[in-house]
């Protein structure tokens, strides 16, 4: 393919949005006649920084028109910027700007990552004639449960340290504060302050902790009707959006508005939240062959949608995602897959299961009439955060598999450990926990955690979730505990491939706090964020005929 390698640089080009106010765009444009398909790129995070610089040109080198725009509020945009708010209606008014101009030819994709994906869902449903596919990286598409509040939990490290990274017009450094200290912060509607940043919707988040009104016009899970063009999604397994782009896939699948859209694609690797820069991810390289060249990946769905290049990627397997343990490249054409056996592990204890050397067992055969099994929730002394499915700040809280070990050595956290495999046990899909469980007080947390324990004892986190006490009905009407009455709760633990090898083993841990990607419930029933109580919480996890607590697992069966 011929390359256009002297480019035109067009800097702070200014675009007019309905309401007058102008966003700045960088135009990077290949010295060629045109006109060009267009590659659109929305910021938070500046356009003017080496990584946009490079992309921009890259695609003008291949023949791309490129824009990369600052959204409202941000670096050269005009406006006040206000997270997600604008997004839908600024992204179209942006895309028909573009497809306008003599230098396209009126095919545009879009591209970028997290923030840089979420400005495409929002806009692609308002379904600008010029918007011909998409390529979102890492982002959900239901702000209140994906984002800032995931089974009625706050994910307190995302929402403040992002948040104020990106509270201004500029990013804001978040290196020199004592975050130990602050993440403590009570009530958490002073956080902000405590930390002393202006950020607005921190107070509105603090606000509304329930699934309201507040949340709905930021939510596309019942839009994927309106959108109608051809979809590349890339997630990773410990990303804190992994498990939703599944979601996506399959509403996609099941309700996208054109063919081309009910076509979608996604890939899922090994991967946090920046996606593929290295072999390793927290604690585990999972070795060069982990690794893609997403940009090529990217590049190929763009020559075959703009410039209409047979190049095969209409044809690719609809998923291809990375199995750990085995660490290969798997294709698979639906989820969760058609063949999986949906298997029940129990709990099972003499009711000391606390730490992973208790007496926790993790087994096919159906709870008897066993003890339960009690701790202690103090929220003065939260269970720590040790890697997962974080963001965005990994120098505050790791993300990525870390050994749990230092975790499972606490006695507020419960761990069921299955026997050791004797021929290798393939895990792929959605996770869930059914756990029957009761408080001595008003609300609490229950956390549940999966893990793969090596014949060495190495603990590798694989997933994890978390359901708040009041929101185990609904995350729209919340209601209180009755203490001491046994509940049962549904908790998503995310999803996961992994080859559990012979040798290894199965364990989940059940405790009451993962601090701080999670804030800490202070058991006091009082409202969200006002509350600057703490009271310890006598927590029992049951499991016997009455109360089978149990771990459903998606097993592949071999071939």
């Amino acid at each position: 393919m011929q390359e256009h390698r002297d480019v035109d640089m067009r800097l702070n080009v200014p675009v007019p949005m309905h309401d007058e106010v102008n966003l700045s765009a960088d135009l990077y444009l290949p010295r060629a006649a045109g006109p060009f398909p267009t590659v659109l790129i929305r910021t938070p995070y500046s356009n003017n920084i080496p990584d946009m610089i490079r992309k921009g040109r890259a695609l003008a080198n291949r023949g791309y028109a490129c824009v990369i725009q600052d959204v409202r509020g941000r670096w050269d945009s005009e406006g006040e910027y206000y997270p997600f708010l604008n997004e839908a209606r600024d992204g179209y008014d942006t895309l028909e700007w573009v497809g306008h101009q003599p230098w396209c030819d009126g095919k545009i994709g879009m591209s970028g990552a997290s923030y840089q994906a979420a400005v495409q869902w929002m806009s692609a449903p308002l379904q600008s004639e010029f918007l011909t596919c998409i390529v979102p990286r890492v982002m959900c598409n239901d702000y209140f449960a994906d984002l800032i509040f995931p089974g009625g939990a706050m994910q307190l490290n995302v929402a403040i340290t992002w948040g104020m990274r990106t509270r201004a017009r500029t990013s804001q450094s978040i290196d020199f504060h004592n975050w130990t200290e602050l993440f403590r912060t009570l009530p958490l509607a002073d956080l902000a302050d405590k930390v002393g940043e202006d950020v607005p919707f921190w107070q509105d988040w603090i606000n509304h902790p329930t699934d309201d009104d507040y949340w709905q016009p930021l939510k596309l899970t019942n839009r994927f009707d309106e959108v109608t063009v051809p979809v590349l999604e890339m997630s990773g397994w410990y990303d804190l959006y992994g498990h939703r782009s599944f979601n996506h896939f399959n509403r996609l699948r099941q309700h996208g508005g054109s063919p081309a859209s009910r076509n979608p694609k996604l890939i899922v690797g090994p991967w946090a939240h920046r996606l593929g820069g290295c072999t390793c991810t927290g604690d585990v390289d999972f070795g060069v062959g982990s690794m893609l060249d997403l940009d090529a990946i990217e590049l190929n769905w763009f020559d075959c949608w703009l410039k209409g290049i047979d190049n095969g990627a209409i044809d690719d397997p609809p998923l291809r995602i990375f199995v750990m343990g085995v660490n290969k490249w798997r294709d698979e054409t639906e989820w969760p897959l058609a063949r999986t056996d949906w298997q029940e592990w129990h709990l099972h204890s003499g009711g000391s299961a606390n730490t992973v050397i208790g007496d926790g067992v993790l087994a096919r055969s159906a709870s008897a009439d066993e003890p339960p099994d009690q701790f202690i929730y103090d929220p003065l002394y939260p269970v720590q955060t040790l890697g997962g499915s974080n963001c965005c700040t990994p120098d505050v809280v790791p993300w990525g598999p870390y050994d749990q070990r230092p975790v499972e050595m606490r006695s507020d956290v419960l761990c069921y450990t299955a026997e050791p495999f004797d021929a290798d046990v393939e895990v792929i899909g959605p996770i869930r926990l059914i756990l029957y469980a009761a408080t001595d007080g008003l609300d609490t947390d229950w956390t549940a955690k999966l893990v793969d324990v090596s014949p060495t004892g190495y603990a590798m986190n694989l997933c994890d979730g978390i359901i708040r006490a009041r929101y185990r009905d609904s995350f729209t009407d919340p209601s209180l505990l009755d203490p001491q009455q046994v509940y049962e709760y549904t908790i998503d633990v995310g999803a996961t491939a992994n080859v559990f090898q012979t040798g290894h083993r199965i364990r989940v841990e059940i405790s009451s706090s993962n601090f701080p990607r999670f804030d800490r419930n202070p058991n006091t029933g009082n409202p969200f964020g006002k509350d600057a109580e703490l009271r310890t919480a006598k927590q029992t996890v049951l499991h016997s005929d009455e109360y089978p607590s149990r771990l459903i697992l998606p097993v592949i069966p071999d071939g």
